[in-house]
């Protein structure tokens, strides 16, 4: 029935809660639940396929925590995340044929450079600001890159989400994070979409995963809606260099 053992399958399963719990707060759940996958015997594909399953529950379940909070209101995001879906389906087709080696070098130090801007950068709260942009052109130019990114790609897509909603469309962090989760949430199911004809799928394991991803992501978006910004932010700054650390010693 399952593609792996009963032992990995409950090493999948913790994976995923811990992936959730951290991807509803600063992103980044793809840093945990990649790597374990890989190490479990999934091919890159199948990894990947699986993770944007089960990460998809995980994204919904945060941004449905946030939304009920009063944190973003879903249905006024949907031009943007039907942006973020299109563009992510168009970064699954092209993932085979598009060279990546360029950004995977560049990469680490993108994300070291975000999680210096949010650890060093005063004021930064859960208070609104005046945007650098205005919301129709970031709508038609950073969501659809970050969007593209995340589907040919995906490692760091919520802390490039997070620091794009901050710095750009001037929202506080906690909005911010609401947020990603449901730009991140489409960009998930556009990549989804494309890997279930073209990937390889674990089906069923991705669905365990799913539930232990919908606990932590309840659990995460839970926490961070209370402490906001004190969590947030130091949280965020620990998963990009996290990532960046692994990016650059497998690259």
């Amino acid at each position: 029935m399952f593609e792996v053992s009963f032992d990995v399958l409950a090493i999948l399963v913790g994976t995923a809660f811990a992936a959730g719990f951290v991807d509803a707060i600063a992103g980044g759940g793809g840093l945990i639940c990649l790597p374990v996958m890989l190490m479990v015997g999934a091919t890159p594909v199948e990894a990947i396929s699986t993770n944007k399953l089960q990460a998809s529950f995980g994204s919904a379940t945060a941004a449905h925590s946030y939304a009920r909070a009063g944190h973003v209101d879903l249905w006024s995001q949907r031009w943007p995340a039907a942006v973020s879906f299109l563009a992510s389906a168009c970064g699954a087709v092209l993932v085979t044929t598009l060279p990546t080696d360029g950004v995977r070098a560049f990469l680490p130090w993108l994300l070291i450079a975000i999680a210096t801007f949010f650890a060093l950068r005063p004021g930064l709260n859960d208070i609104d600001r005046s945007p650098r942009m205005p919301a129709p052109l970031f709508v038609l130019t950073v969501v659809p890159a970050i969007g593209f990114y995340d589907g040919l790609l995906g490692p760091g897509t919520g802390s490039f989400f997070m620091l794009a909603l901050v710095f750009l469309a001037g929202q506080g962090i906690l909005k911010a994070t609401a947020h990603t989760k449901a730009l991140n949430l489409a960009s998930n199911l556009g990549a989804l979409v494309l890997f279930a004809f073209v990937g390889q799928i674990w089906w069923a394991t991705g669905l365990v995963m799913a539930v232990a991803q919908i606990a932590g992501a309840r659990l995460g978006a839970g926490l961070a809606m209370r402490k906001g910004a004190r969590l947030i932010k130091p949280l965020l700054v620990v998963v990009s260099l996290l990532l960046a650390g692994r990016l650059l010693i497998s690259g």
